[in-house]
């Protein structure tokens, strides 16, 4: 099961890349740049400065981490790797991670994109299980924000029109809010998402 989640995960981003630009895979576009950028997003997220009191926000931290796991499967597929390939590899890896010091995990992530310019799929699975998701809360977390790339491609992200903020909350808050309205298992789920997006939207 989890090879096959993962290899429609592969497709989707394959098409979102493809929207982006059609020869994405020739580009040479920097994913690990992407990827330890996000690290450092999370950390905020998460909390790390000891002089002040933080809690961390774990909904958007598991939100980073999707994003995080748009630009390992990218960077994977620009490597040359055949998606089943990628697939097979990392099904009992993502589904096997154990939970640590998260900030440490995340440390560790980091220097790997940025030593190897790589993605670490090990310590990618114990961040995810750090912080209180499973391989199933991937695949939800995924399909919603592949919907919401794409809404954002629809109105105007590149070309600067897009509007981020609605109604005092970011896009990714207002997607947390409609991922927990909609039927995960349903066959017509990313129109659902895409809907429940659009209905939230300042027109």
């Amino acid at each position: 099961m989890s090879t096959s989640a993962l290899l429609t995960m592969l497709e989707m981003q394959d098409q979102m890349n493809s929207r982006v630009h059609p020869d994405w895979r020739n580009q040479g576009y920097e994913w690990y740049r992407a990827i330890w950028i996000e690290c450092a997003e999370m950390l905020d997220h998460y909390g790390w400065k000891w002089w002040k009191h933080q809690q961390p926000d774990l909904p958007q931290v598991q939100m980073e981490l999707v994003d995080i796991w748009h630009f390992g499967m990218s960077l994977m597929m620009q490597e040359g790797e055949s998606q089943e390939s990628i697939a097979e590899r990392l099904s009992p890896v993502l589904t096997s991670g154990e939970k640590g010091d998260f900030k440490e995990l995340l440390e560790t992530f980091t220097a790997t994109a940025l030593a190897d310019r790589g993605f670490d799929a090990l310590t990618f699975a114990d961040l995810l299980v750090s912080c209180e998701m499973n391989f199933d809360d991937l695949v939800r977390n995924y399909i919603g924000k592949n919907v919401l790339n794409f809404f954002r491609q629809d109105h105007g992200y590149k070309e600067g029109t897009y509007i981020k903020i609605w109604d005092g909350k970011e896009d990714n808050e207002h997607l947390v809010e409609v991922l927990q309205s909609v039927d995960i298992s349903s066959d017509d789920v990313r129109g659902q998402v895409y809907s429940g997006l659009k209905a939230r939207y300042p027109a």
